[in-house]
């Protein structure tokens, strides 16, 4: 089975702005993007979060110099994912990619499939009444039809803005990481980032122990800038879907 990237992740709470300064973001070119996210609107009603909890994302970005819409299963199993979306590929305007991802103990496996849209393309999908499914091309729901078929995109809401300011291939140390900063619901998070690739002759062994290397280097890299990572052990995604689910249910 052929080894996959796997991208490393920690984040940050409280004072996000002065964490991205000491890491060096401030001073590199920020994208300021809107993100939002679709779900069930009667779970939203309820305060539950259906797709998310199916281990389904449906995500929208907005801003910088293109808009994209991404359907990701996230956990999900290599045994899932068949047809042509057992191996990743990039065609125009598409991204399929399948990568492992890891956070603080968490280790889980997640396949994206992303479609790239002209500036300003999505907005109105995410607005009041619209239902965000509607752009969802046929490329995507194949995806979904194919690796998740238990999954109905009826009745979908879109949550959002999240506020997002994100700078990519920061130097920080030896590393070359990306920065994404989220603000919304009274939540404030810096997500840092870095992916690794397996290397012409790598082993599962002789990868994962590089990975690893690479994890406790990006944990020690971020803290010897005097920023604290946060222990909360739900990921970012859920903890923002389920502020705004509480918050449309109000």
């Amino acid at each position: 089975m052929d080894l996959l990237p796997v991208e490393i992740k920690v984040n940050i709470e409280g004072d996000v702005a002065g964490a991205l300064s000491a890491l060096g973001g401030s001073h590199s070119a920020l994208t300021t993007r809107r993100i939002w996210f679709a779900e069930d609107r009667d779970g939203v009603a309820e305060g539950r979060v259906p797709l998310l909890d199916d281990g389904v994302i449906v995500r929208f970005r907005i801003g910088g110099s293109r808009d994209d819409l991404t359907v990701k299963l996230r956990p999900c199993t290599r045994e899932q994912l068949v047809g042509r979306f057992t191996t990743q590929f990039e065609t125009t305007p598409f991204t399929y990619r399948i990568e492992e991802d890891w956070s603080q103990d968490s280790r889980v496996l997640a396949a994206s499939l992303v479609h790239d849209h002209p500036p300003g393309a999505l907005s109105g999908a995410v607005e009041p009444g619209a239902d965000p499914a509607a752009p969802i091309d046929e490329v995507q729901d194949q995806f979904l039809h194919a690796c998740a078929p238990a999954v109905r995109l009826n009745g979908l809401v879109a949550l959002g803005p999240v506020f997002s300011t994100k700078a990519d291939d920061v130097t920080l140390e030896d590393l070359d990481v990306d920065l994404e900063a989220w603000s919304v619901a009274g939540l404030e998070f810096l997500e840092v980032s870095i992916r690794v690739k397996p290397k012409d002759g790598d082993d599962a062994a002789e990868f994962t122990a590089r990975a690893e290397r690479k994890q406790r280097k990006l944990a020690e890299a971020v803290r010897e800038r005097g920023v604290a990572l946060s222990e909360h052990p739900e990921s970012k995604t859920r903890r923002v879907l389920t502020a705004l689910a509480e918050a449309g249910r109000r």
